[in-house]
């Protein structure tokens, strides 16, 4: 259940941090595919250059629909203090940093702006700690050691709230139709 209801974001990224292409191919890779279902607008990949992430967010986005982008980015901390100064607009983003050491994120979520531009952090290998002062908001779903990938989702839908499937993933070549008792996918190129 979404702490602060459905909310309609200016741009939401999300940015791995310290990406090991042997290492982290699959958690990488499924963490963009949580970041786009669960309502980011792209995923920026920083660390090892790895063609096969953005291949396979770029290849679920074209056969399921919807505008999600993904990207390499070459320098995350650069990007992220000019974000922090300017999101695109000349006003500052809102930086948010997934971590085990951040404040609670049931009492975090709701004094998160919703009106800028965002940026969701989620570190792979040590994060910087500068990373730490440039956010906006340090937060933690739990203070155990766990999956990024699980606190990724968990953070989207407490604070994005449900996905208007409908309108957010139109234009795919395939539709999954939600069913009780099996399978059911519409080919939407062969309509």
């Amino acid at each position: 259940m979404s702490l602060v209801g459905p909310i309609q974001l200016p741009h939401l990224s999300v940015l791995r941090l310290g990406h090991r292409r042997e290492r982290d191919k699959r958690i990488t890779s499924h963490l963009g595919l949580t970041a786009r279902a669960f309502g980011a607008d792209e995923v920026l990949l920083a660390g090892e250059v790895d063609s096969s992430a953005l291949e396979t967010w770029n290849s679920v986005s074209a056969r399921f629909g919807g505008k999600f982008t993904s990207r390499h980015e070459d320098k995350p901390l650069s990007w992220l203090r000019q974000f922090a100064k300017d999101a695109g607009d000349g006003e500052p983003g809102v930086i948010v940093h997934l971590t085990m050491y951040g404040e609670p994120w049931r009492e975090a979520i709701p004094k998160i702006s919703t009106d800028r531009p965002t940026v969701v952090i989620v570190g792979g290998t040590k994060v910087p700690g500068e990373v730490y002062r440039l956010a906006n908001h340090n937060i933690s779903v739990g203070n155990q050691p766990h999956s990024e990938v699980a606190a990724l989702a968990i953070f989207l839908e407490s604070w994005v709230g449900p996905i208007d499937d409908e309108n957010r993933f139109s234009g795919g070549e395939i539709k999954v139709i939600p069913n009780a008792e099996g399978k059911r996918v519409i080919n939407l190129e062969e309509e």
